[in-house]
């Protein structure tokens, strides 16, 4: 008995936590800033996939608007946007790098970059850990930056090809598409691509990638619904299969993917919400995730402040609307599935709280825990 408490206190301090938080897994939460009960930058806490449980989360590193954040693969590096219009005295954002303390979770800020447009508000890492990519709203547009040996940023390549591409066009929705408004930005799984969910033209854009240079260039495109809006976009773990959420009509489409030609193929688009919601006025979609096990789809909806549920034909990757689950908060920009599958965590904006819900694995319900904690102005959520 004493040897095992003797290891749960080494264990504890190992970790950073004390025996009022649990055990468990790093999670950052990238926010807005401002007054309270805005936030003050990016917050960190730790997950406990036994229990489901979610410690107090502590202010790992001041920033401004850091609205969406990314991990490294496999080094103790945190990058993220700071969703503002005028950094560094210019109409752009930037993309900060910030290095990990592993027993923490604190961050230190290495350097930043120019995002090359207004608003960057998504961020991602490819998968051989040598580039960002960012995709900037206010700017309609894409960068990629290479990471220097100490996780520090890269300037864009300038040239052709360059790291920065702009993106062309309008759609049918005055007020909302007036002009290209880059959303998300994803690495396809083999790193050759760059998707980009483009709001403002209603197109998913895929940009061919070179993260060893630090270029994208035009590629591919698949166009949605007119006024649809795309937002965001998520792979199968299949790498066949893809999925995106329309923030503008409240619907999701799903796709083929092909991995060799950098196409996509659209296969069908629903509704994420029920037929008996006829007033949608002030709704708008946010995230979409695919269950670590690819059975499920997920996706949440804003004003209905729910997260839509869908299951996944495995052998065509299409979808069946389950139904949705009320994220006990409001305005879910975000949400993540933790990474043992069990958990899913509901970011309430504008209830300034993260909510936890058990993942059913054959169903796919959500079943609210009665667990929430207070994070100021949650928009991102991401799990090491």
């Amino acid at each position: 008995m004493r040897v095992s408490a003797a290891l749960a206190v080494l264990l504890a301090a190992a970790f950073g936590a004390t025996a009022a938080e649990p055990a468990g897994g790093l999670v950052w939460f990238g926010t807005y800033t401002g007054s309270p009960p805005q936030g003050a930058g990016i917050y960190v806490a730790r997950f406990d996939p036994g229990s489901g449980t979610l410690s107090e989360p502590q202010l790992a590193a001041e920033l401004t608007n850091p609205s969406f954040v990314a991990l490294h693969p496999t080094r103790p590096l945190l990058y993220a946007v700071s969703e503002v219009a005028d950094a560094d005295g210019r109409p752009t954002g930037s993309i900060v790098a910030l290095s990990i303390d592993p027993a923490t979770g604190k961050l230190t800020r290495l350097n930043h970059q120019s995002s090359g447009g207004g608003g960057p508000c998504a961020v991602s890492v490819d998968p051989s850990g040598r580039a960002v990519l960012a995709a900037n709203y206010g700017g309609g547009s894409a960068v990629c930056l290479g990471i220097e040996k100490d996780g520090r940023l890269r300037p864009a390549v300038s040239g052709n090809p360059s790291g920065f591409i702009q993106h062309e066009g309008t759609s049918v929705n005055p007020a909302r598409q007036e002009a290209p408004h880059g959303h998300s930005i994803d690495p396809t799984p083999d790193g050759r691509f760059a998707v980009v969910c483009d709001l403002g033209i209603d197109k998913v854009l895929i940009h061919a990638l070179d993260a060893a240079q630090g270029t994208i260039g035009p590629h591919s495109e698949a166009v949605v619904a007119a006024g649809a809006g795309p937002r965001h976009f998520a792979f199968h773990p299949d790498s066949r299969h893809a999925y995106c959420i329309n923030e503008l009509d409240l619907t999701v489409t799903a796709f083929d993917f092909n991995a060799q030609q950098g196409t996509l193929k659209p296969l069908q688009t629903l509704s994420t919400l029920p037929d008996d919601v006829t007033d949608r006025s002030g709704f708008s979609t946010a995230e979409i995730a695919v269950h670590p096990s690819g059975k499920f789809v997920y996706g949440s909806n804003r004003g209905h402040d729910s997260i839509a549920i869908y299951a996944v034909d495995q052998p065509t990757g299409r979808l069946t609307f389950l139904g949705v689950e009320p994220i006990r908060g409001k305005t879910p920009r975000n949400f993540a599935i933790d990474p043992s599958g069990k958990w899913l965590l509901a970011a309430g904006q504008d209830s300034h709280s993260v909510t936890i819900f058990a993942i059913d694995p054959e169903s796919g319900k959500l079943t609210f825990t009665g667990k929430s904690m207070a994070v100021p102005a949650p928009v991102c959520i991401r799990f090491r």
